[in-house]
């Protein structure tokens, strides 16, 4: 159980981490400014190029990935474990 556990914090902070730097430099777009990290994307996808749609969208991937991948560890592997134990059990009972 650590094992599972370790590895979804070490995806929660390395992503988070990764998405916090990508949101810092593209949604803030000053540092006065009220609504830091929740404004919108400042360089436009029509007007931006290559290196910046692939941070933009590389930001959307470590977003969900921040929140599905430890949901995985903690959560859907030790169900699924937990599953298959019961079936076992039930089978040679």
């Amino acid at each position: 159980m650590a094992d599972e556990f370790i590895k979804g914090l070490g995806i929660f902070t390395g992503a988070g981490l990764g998405w916090i730097v990508l949101a810092g430099w593209y949604r803030t777009p000053s540092f006065e400014s009220t609504r830091q990290l929740v404004s919108p994307v400042s360089p436009t996808p029509a007007n931006a190029d290559l290196f910046n749609l692939l941070a933009i969208g590389l930001m959307d991937v470590l977003f969900w990935f921040a929140l599905l991948g430890p949901l995985a560890f903690w959560v859907l592997l030790p169900a699924a474990r937990q599953t298959r134990k019961a079936v076992e059990d039930r089978r040679n009972a």
